[in-house]
């Protein structure tokens, strides 16, 4: 490590219930103190793709990726700069077009409720107190100046900045978040979803001086855009929120070294290397994992990418769990101990967080993934997480000889669709051994690795962090079973 302490305070860890939650940070954005997360946001370069200053951008991740607080964040630094924006939540649009089959009407009633929504909610930013504004004709910002240059506009002090900011700019930045909220995978939300982004895409093209940022979930987004032909125009506006094991390590040491005062710049932990990252998390967790086999005296940043699935909200789970274990055994740093008491809590807690994501798109995704359990050959022959093509697609093809599948759209699955599912979700993950390597991919980074014409050379695996919950009956031998991540 270079030698410098980023003017780290040495502090004795007791690891409270406070100090666990401001030092790994909330599992949700929206509940996090605003101050700690812009001090902690590990800001990589998909924030300035989301950030820049295009009429549309879509945030497309999976549950717990980061796309609130990626929201959160942006949406704090534009309003210290007294730029106006608004967010628009689902309790903003309940009600809208539930009951409509006409694709044109759905999508001219969302851009008039989209309008009039901004148009209010603008209105309201800028310190007039009024009713919502209905059957706006025109450009939304015009609309809002009009309302400005009014007698009756209430002004208030403490927004003069942002109406000066707005009238020399006239832009108006709008947020969309949490749109999956309800979402269960059925014909007419995939419409709804489909309608509104049609909609936005024309008030965008219509009204240059807005810029739309919407988060949609990644099920969701390959729902529609497998679904509706127009949505190739979008493409180029979507953002998928992705990170690498080398990036969730750079945050967790961002985490820690402002928790204990510290200050560091994201490009000079992303120079460094993993190894370089030890010296920091040696502040809250021992330097080595003492397991067995492969898992002998590992890093403990290794041990720590091998059971997330690069998701922020893994690596604080998997850390606060293990953090209270520290406070039970009265010790000052996060060891072997205690990661080894949790992780079998940790594991069910991502399939049952996994079931209850995605079964409003396969409503029997429980029967489908415990399943997938390795049977007693498989136990004996030590393969039971990892699949090549054909045995996958004979494993999954033996499962649905006993259950019938049917996705939420009320089709009925084939053998590979449903292996093209798991991948989906990161329950299977692609893998490939080359010369002292291990590749492996996700579904985010190479999302057509399992389809109906192509073998692109990678086996199978289930994901480390679903194991133990699958295998309960061997929690301590499951550690053995998984390769230790040596990427980044």
């Amino acid at each position: 490590m270079k030698n410098d302490d980023f003017g780290i305070k040495k502090t004795k860890l007791s690891f409270s219930d406070e100090e666990i939650a401001s030092l790994f940070g909330n599992e949700a954005a929206e509940d996090e103190k605003p101050s700690r997360l812009k001090e902690y946001y590990f800001k990589n370069d998909l924030y300035n793709q989301i950030a820049a200053k295009l009429p549309l951008r879509i945030l497309v991740g999976h549950k717990g990726i980061g796309k609130s607080a990626m929201f959160q964040v942006l949406k704090q630094e534009l309003e210290s700069e007294h730029e106006l924006t608004i967010s628009i939540t689902p309790d903003d649009i309940i009600g809208i077009s539930e009951t409509n089959d006409d694709m044109l009407e759905l999508i001219r009633i969302w851009k008039k409720e989209l309008k009039e929504i901004i148009t209010t909610k603008a209105l309201q930013e800028l310190g007039n107190n009024i009713s919502p504004v209905k059957n706006i004709v025109g450009g939304v910002v015009k609309v809002i100046q009009q309302y400005l240059d009014s007698k009756g506009f209430d002004l208030q002090e403490e927004k003069e900045a942002l109406i000066f900011k707005f009238l020399e700019c006239k832009k108006i930045t709008v947020f969309i978040d949490d749109l999956d909220r309800g979402w269960e995978g059925k014909k007419s939300d995939i419409r709804r979803i489909s309608a509104m982004l049609n909609a936005v895409r024309d008030l965008a093209r219509e009204n240059t001086d807005i810029y739309f940022k919407i988060s949609i979930r990644t099920d969701v987004y390959f729902l529609y855009r497998t679904s509706d032909e127009s949505t190739d125009k979008v493409e180029g506006s979507v953002v998928w929120l992705t990170w690498t094991n080398f990036e969730l390590l750079a945050l967790l040491c961002k985490r820690i070294i402002t928790y204990l005062s510290g200050h560091v710049s994201e490009d000079t932990l992303l120079q460094r290397n993993q190894a370089e990252f030890a010296p920091i998390l040696n502040h809250v967790f021992l330097n080595s994992f003492e397991g067995s086999g492969a898992w002998g005296k590992i890093p403990t940043y290794r041990l720590l990418t091998s059971l997330i699935r690069k998701r922020p909200r893994d690596l604080v789970k998997l850390c606060s769990s293990a953090a209270k274990e520290a406070r039970k055994n009265n010790a000052t740093h996060i060891g072997t101990k205690e990661f080894s008491a949790v992780f079998s809590l940790y594991s069910i807690g991502r399939l049952q967080d996994t079931y209850i994501e995605y079964r409003s798109e396969l409503p029997d995704i429980e029967k489908l993934l415990s399943n997938m359990k390795p049977t007693r050959e498989e136990k004996r022959e030590k393969a039971g997480f990892l699949f090549s093509n054909d045995k996958l697609f004979e494993k999954v093809n033996n499962i649905m000889q006993n259950h019938n599948f049917y996705f939420s759209n009320g089709n009925k699955p084939t053998v590979k669709e449903l292996c093209a599912f798991m991948y989906k979700i990161n329950f299977l993950i692609g893998r490939k051994n080359v010369p002292n390597k291990i590749i492996r991919k996700y579904f985010e980074e190479h999302r057509y690795l399992i389809n109906e014409f192509s073998d692109f050379g990678f086996d199978f695996e289930i994901h480390p962090a679903y194991r133990w919950a699958l295998q309960p009956d061997d929690i301590y031998n499951i550690i053995s079973s998984i390769p230790v991540y040596e990427d980044a």
